[in-house]
Formats: C-alpha cells, structure tokens, sequence
C-alpha cells in the first residue's frame, strides 16, 4: 500500500511541473522569492544577503544534489570564499502540500551545521524556473550575485574544472 502511495505522490509531483527553455540571465536582477531555511528561517532572496556577494547553487530535481555536490567540493577544494546557498526550488501545488515532508527527509540527511545555508523554495518555485530555465533540470544553475543582487555568472550545463576556473576568475 505503501509503494502505492510513493508511486501515486512521484506521478503527482512530477505531472505537475512546467518546461521552460534555459536563459540567458548573466546581467540581470534576481528575482525576488521567498524560501524557509531548514533551520525554518524565512528568507526573502536576495534581499536578505545583507549586500553581500553570493553564489546560489539551484537544484529542481533530488539528482541535481550530485552536481551541486561536486561545485560544493571544487569550491572547497580551490579555497574559493563566499556565501554559498543551496536552492532546493520545486515548482507546484503537490509539493508545496508535502514541503514538510520533503524538508524533514532533507534535514535527516544533512548535517544540522549546514541547514542555515539550505533554503527551499516551493511558492516561488515556479518562477525560479522561469527565470533560469529547467532544461535538463539534473544539472544545478550556479548563480553568482553582486551585491545588489545582478547576476555576475550563470552556468548550467553540470561541473567542469572550466565553469569552477570562470567563476573563480569572475570573483576576482
């Protein structure tokens, strides 16, 4: 009864969402969009970065945790400083109906440390994704904001030494 449930809840969510072609987004403002911490802060973006230059790292599918991974360790490992976000952003009604039960399998697998930087966008899902796109929604959209919230750098085609070295050179 159980997978059945699952089953029915997978087919919901993912019936739900709407395709929008990938931008072009590098001089633009952010959109303003509201998401909750999985401290359950709430967070308006990017209003309340405090001014401050930040890289957001969005996810609209659980598979794109893998390519958002693999920026977490290259920016670690090439000692890049910054605030960094990750942008777990669901676009629908259904997940909005089951948010706490996505944010609860969330906060089971990350470490409490870290849930201040975790923000999960599910009203503003929508419009996330139609600002950056969601063609090949496993790939994260990496976006880095100045301090006013205009994009300095987009990338969405997965990690690559080549998209970590432009960020990194972007920074500069």
């Amino acid at each position: 009864m159980r997978a059945i449930f699952l089953g029915l809840l997978v087919l919901l969510i993912s019936g739900c969402s709407s395709f929008y072609p990938n931008q072009l987004i590098m001089g633009k403002v952010f959109p303003t969009v509201s998401g909750e911490t999985l401290e359950r802060n709430l967070v308006t973006i990017p209003n309340d970065f405090n001014g401050k230059m930040s890289l957001l790292l969005i996810g609209y599918k659980q598979d794109s945790q893998f390519d958002i991974d693999r920026w977490l360790i290259g920016l670690d490992m090439t000692e890049t400083r910054l605030d960094v976000y990750e942008l777990p952003t669901i676009q629908g009604v259904f997940p909005r109906m089951f948010s706490t039960m996505i944010n609860n399998g969330m906060r089971s697998g990350i470490p409490k440390s870290l849930w201040k930087g975790v923000i999960t966008i599910y009203e503003d899902g929508e419009k996330v994704q139609l600002y950056t796109g969601n063609d090949k929604p496993n790939n994260a959209r990496v976006v880095l904001l100045d301090e006013t919230g205009t994009v300095l750098y987009f990338y969405d085609k997965g990690f690559s030494l080549a998209a970590l070295n432009k960020l990194r050179e972007t920074l500069k």
